[in-house]
């Protein structure tokens, strides 16, 4: 399986977008969930992704199925959804996503997806691709079952979530053990699975695994690091 390497976008600017595709990420995560851009900023977003091969994916802050439809006719490849821990919660993330029979999403040919009404979807449109994250401990232990649902592309952990579930309940069972679990369940599937890399050392270690969507840090954590570097060595040659 194809490992692709993307990188999160939090700064909710066009310019990060446009520069990510520049640099050739194969694909970059738009948050909608804890970044600082807005619905109505999306589409400038993806627009700055125009005519690269950076696949455009969106994390929704929910998985409300009118907001999933709404960045999918934006344009968006596909959606991250956060806090997957059932597979009823995966199968409403696909029917949310996918058009009948295998879903419920409504269809408009005048969406930015198509043109504006100048390419038409066709009989068979491409279905969307949908990373389910796995950031509790409940989700770790149904990740076999919500790898098995037709329609979800890849098992994505979000490192952060998961460590302060497993902490706040007291959980035994240790957070890379739980990492290995998710990891053979996409396995066996046959599925993708993802995670964000926030030390670039951990991204062998992690294809070794057979992590194949690597989310290398955020703009704007590089931004915040890149600012403090400076910072310092400024303040140390002032000296």
């Amino acid at each position: 399986m194809t490992t692709r390497i993307g990188t999160f976008l939090s700064i909710g600017s066009p310019a990060m977008s446009e520069l990510a595709a520049e640099c050739g990420f194969d694909w970059v995560l738009i948050d909608l969930e804890h970044g600082c851009e807005s619905e109505a900023a999306l589409p400038d977003q993806l627009r700055a992704l125009r005519g690269s091969k950076t696949l455009g994916i969106v994390r929704v802050s929910a998985p409300h199925a009118d907001l999933i439809a709404r960045v999918l006719d934006w344009g968006a490849d596909g959606i991250m959804v956060p806090h997957v821990n059932t597979v009823a919660e995966a199968e409403h993330c696909v029917r949310s996503a996918t058009y009948p029979p295998d879903g419920h999403r409504g269809v408009s040919r005048t969406v930015r997806a198509y043109g504006y009404g100048m390419r038409l979807p066709g009989d068979n449109p491409p279905k969307p691709i949908i990373l389910a994250q796995i950031e509790t401990a409940e989700g770790v232990g149904n990740a076999a079952a919500i790898a098995a649902v037709e329609g979800i592309t890849a098992l994505f952990i979000g490192p952060a979530d998961l460590s302060f579930d497993l902490k706040a309940r007291k959980s035994p069972i240790p957070y890379d053990d739980c990492v290995h679990t998710v990891a053979k369940a996409a396995r066996d599937h046959d599925k993708g699975c993802g995670i964000l890399v926030r030390h670039a050392d951990d991204k062998e270690k992690l294809k070794a695994m057979g992590f194949t969507w690597l989310a290398m840090d955020s703009d704007l954590s590089l931004v915040r690091e890149g600012f403090r570097r400076n910072l310092e060595l400024a303040r140390m040659m002032s000296r």
